[in-house]
């Protein structure tokens, strides 16, 4: 049996799609079985979530492998970013050691550590520390930026190209390895399928592109036929203005800093597309999965 936990995100539903089309007993940790859509009843469901943690003890009962996805880039009314990716992390990796599970599959992020200036990166450290601390096997993904047509951040920039001129969070020269959504799952699954290399194993996973945060919102407005400036917004503005509307808004803002600040981060691996390749994966470049407009 596999816990998988996130399997309504990005990365989660598509590895779904796989793992029940293999064959593997699934069962997805989730608040609203509806989310899964048609995957409900290919799968066991166990109620519950991040923040409930005697949830999870129903959830391991009988499982070799969790796969944990789930995860946030911001603050939620049921937990912030610091609660959801480290905290829950850590109370999870305990339950499965309890449980006796003997792999634990995590997603951090390149570059994720401690003192790094994006709370997200701290918190996946301090995650990433815990799973790899621990008496189990364990396997940790380090992604640059994910992205999939139709995800939250393209459907953002799809809005924002309506405009005369798109607006970019600071100077948009952070670079970045954008990697598909469908070429993460296939690592997932290559990952799996393979022997274990050592108790603790590593992935970075990136895509043969290394593209700043400017020559890949160019790339996804060209995708959409379109031909938009840039205009780059001073950071300070960026935080008030974001933090205010979450102040605001809630959780229902289109954005917030945190989500923003993303895009002034590097997120490249010196490895490049080697641990994909590893793994039976040949990620594809962003224009062949977004095409050119």
């Amino acid at each position: 049996m596999l816990l998988l936990t996130g399997a309504t995100g990005l990365v989660g539903s598509s590895l779904l799609r796989r793992l029940v089309a293999d064959g593997t007993q699934v069962r997805c940790l989730v608040r609203d079985p509806r989310r899964l859509g048609a995957q409900r009843v290919r799968v066991q469901i166990a109620l519950g979530d991040l923040t409930d943690p005697p949830s999870f003890r129903n959830a391991l009962r009988g499982v070799r492998t969790v796969v944990h996805l789930a995860s946030s880039i911001r603050d939620q009314p049921r937990g912030s970013i610091e609660e959801l990716d480290g905290i829950a992390t850590w109370r999870m990796v305990e339950a499965a050691e309890r449980a006796g599970v003997e792999c634990f599959l995590f997603f951090s992020a390149l570059d994720a550590s401690t003192h790094h200036r994006a709370r997200v990166f701290r918190a996946k450290a301090l995650a990433e520390h815990a799973v790899r601390e621990a008496s189990l096997r364990s396997i940790v993904f380090a992604p640059s930026l994910i992205y999939a047509p139709g995800d939250r951040l393209l459907t953002i920039l799809e809005r924002l190209a309506l405009l005369p001129a798109v607006p970019v969070p600071g100077r948009g020269r952070a670079a970045c390895q954008p990697i598909w959504a469908e070429d993460v799952a296939d690592c997932v699954i290559g990952a799996l399928r393979a022997p274990a290399p050592e108790p603790h194993a590593r992935y970075e996973l990136a895509g043969p592109q290394t593209l700043t945060h400017n020559e890949f919102l160019h790339v996804v407005v060209r995708s959409l036929g379109k031909h938009r400036p840039l205009v780059h917004v001073p950071t300070p503005l960026v935080s008030r203005g974001l933090r205010a509307l979450e102040a605001v808004s809630g959780p229902r803002a289109f954005a917030t800093w945190e989500e923003a600040e993303l895009m002034q981060v590097p997120m490249v691996s010196a490895r490049g597309t080697a641990d994909a390749e590893q793994l039976g994966v040949n990620p594809q470049p962003v224009e062949a999965v977004l095409g050119r407009g």
